[in-house]
């Protein structure tokens, strides 16, 4: 295996915990605008939300939908979408306010207490701490993701991992998302290394193993899933398994 020079790393769900942020956050905002009317339980609103949260964030890499469309849709749809008998021009409550009559308004709402609230549940992925600081001896590291910079700024700063990081390079400051190779191509030139000589890790196949290939870049991804045939350089379920590969490496 090949020396790398530098390591790109994918920041949500590979390093910080998104997921489970993400669920808390819902959760609290399924209890303060009174979400229950519309679904019998959380479960059945996030089924809802979920994938549609998925599939827009599918297209914002593939630049079809704009930040701000993304943002607004994926909390707008299951409004709209709820299976209750219902005008969903009607009002829905928002707790310590007069009550609203657009449902836009409300996913606007929603939308700003989701970005507070995900900074506010963060956390680490078990062992990213200690894998990232590890690499960070060895390796420039430079973060390459597609968050929305309000947030990606507070939640490394939160991680205690700052002092790791050669570069951050967020989309939105790209003008590309990850997959397009524009996003790995402005990091290799910040770095003014070649692509080959990087490493990209990330969990997210559509956008960050993808991404990789398309500029050229080897991969490493951390999946739960290790028989999936889709083609990466390299692959491992856990990401302290990254240190082991990488301490195989020998020079070319």
């Amino acid at each position: 295996m090949k020396r790398y020079k530098a390591i790109f790393l994918d920041w949500d769900d590979t390093i910080g915990d998104f997921h489970n942020a993400e669920q808390c956050a819902l959760r609290d905002i399924y209890n303060k605008y009174q979400l229950h009317t519309l679904y019998s339980s959380f479960e059945d609103y996030y089924a809802v939300y979920h994938p549609h949260n998925i599939e827009l964030w599918d297209k914002y890499g593939r630049s079809e939908v704009t930040k701000d469309e993304l943002q607004l849709d994926r909390f707008l749809f299951p409004l709209v979408s709820a299976p209750v008998n219902q005008d969903h021009d009607a009002a829905i409550s928002l707790p310590g306010t007069q009550r609203h009559d657009s449902l836009i308004d409300v996913a606007a709402a929603i939308g700003k207490d989701f970005l507070t609230l995900t900074s506010k549940y963060f956390r680490l992925l078990p062992h990213a701490g200690e894998v990232v600081r590890t690499l960070a001896n060895e390796y420039p590291l430079v973060i390459v993701s597609n968050g929305f910079i309000e947030v990606q700024y507070e939640k490394i700063h939160l991680s205690g991992l700052t002092d790791c990081f050669r570069y951050v390079v967020l989309s939105e400051e790209v003008g590309a998302q990850k997959p397009n190779p524009v996003i790995y191509e402005h990091a290799l030139r910040l770095g003014e290394w070649d692509k080959q000589e990087v490493l990209m890790i990330g969990d997210s196949y559509n956008s960050d193993i993808l991404g990789a290939r398309n500029a050229g870049i080897d991969q490493l991804w951390i999946t739960a899933d290790i028989d999936d045939p889709r083609p990466s350089t390299f692959r491992v379920s856990d990401i302290r398994e990254v240190l082991t590969l990488l301490s195989a490496r020998q020079d070319d």
